[in-house]
């Protein structure tokens, strides 16, 4: 088990953790009824707190970032000798977390998407994982919620029994839905982004070898060309030159002397 504590990737704290590091951090906190708000960072994730002084501090008071990406795990390795073999890929630890949790008897909540997805998504866990046990799932709304509906959604989660919040509603908004719900509910809470649409059967994982050599990105810019030619030839190379300059002592990267929002911002 490997859990070194966060270190510092162009500003955001990741975390020098395996999976079973952050299964155990998190099914100790569910045990424990703790909030520990989770993510688990790809290249864009990371970029995103770069470009967003507001958001990097977001992401810097999330309890465990993972290493989902391997130019993140790469960059870890690079600048501090994380000695990290593989990533923590948002879509396994969800599996994994959710193993535990049913060997546990810790209940789980699902929430993002569209109705039809949770469906086929609680399905998908049961068929994997019979103990598990789901206390409840709610769709989002796509947007923007007020305070009321916030405090709606929150009282939901907090009454179904659950101890771990599971949060699909994509890259930066799941972030920020961590960082507000922190201190809303006592139970973990994880951004596991596309792993909704990848164990629903929505979206089509790339192949372990793509994977392994950190082409995760070309298959998916294939199969949403639209959506994501931006995140992927813009981000990319400008993540790889950030990460030169920093390890190369050419740029400095902060992470603590950093504003906090000046409002709530309430995705749902």
């Amino acid at each position: 088990m490997i859990d070194r504590g966060k270190h510092n990737l162009l500003g955001v704290g990741i975390d020098a953790v395996d999976y079973d590091g952050a299964v155990n951090r998190i099914i100790t906190a569910a045990r424990e009824r703790r909030p520990l708000a989770v993510s688990a960072l790809a290249v864009h994730g990371v970029m995103t707190g770069v470009l967003d002084a507001e958001h990097r501090y977001r992401l810097n008071k999330l309890d465990l970032v993972c290493p989902d990406g391997q130019p993140v795990r790469w960059g870890l390795n690079l600048l501090h000798r994380a000695g990290l073999n593989e990533r923590v890929y948002g879509p396994r630890l969800m599996l994994e977390v959710c193993g535990a949790a049913a060997e546990a008897e810790l209940p789980i909540f699902l929430f993002g998407g569209d109705e039809t997805l949770l469906a086929t998504l609680s399905q998908s866990l049961l068929e994997r994982h019979p103990a598990l046990q789901i206390a409840g799932m709610r769709s989002s709304k796509f947007r923007k919620l007020d305070a009321a509906e916030w405090d709606e959604l929150m009282s939901e989660v907090r009454d179904s029994g659950a101890r771990i919040l599971f949060v699909g509603l994509g890259c930066p908004r799941q972030e920020v839905f961590a960082f507000e719900a922190r201190e809303a509910v006592s139970m973990p809470t994880l951004a596991v982004g596309a792993a909704f649409n990848f164990h629903s059967g929505l979206l089509p994982q790339a192949p372990p070898l793509m994977q392994r050599w950190g082409l995760e990105w070309l298959f998916r810019l294939v199969q949403e060309p639209r959506r994501l030619w931006r995140r992927y030839v813009l981000l990319n190379p400008a993540y790889v030159t950030l990460l030169v300059a920093q390890k190369l002592g050419l740029r400095r990267f902060d992470r603590e002397s950093l504003d906090p929002p000046e409002n709530s911002v309430l995705y749902g």
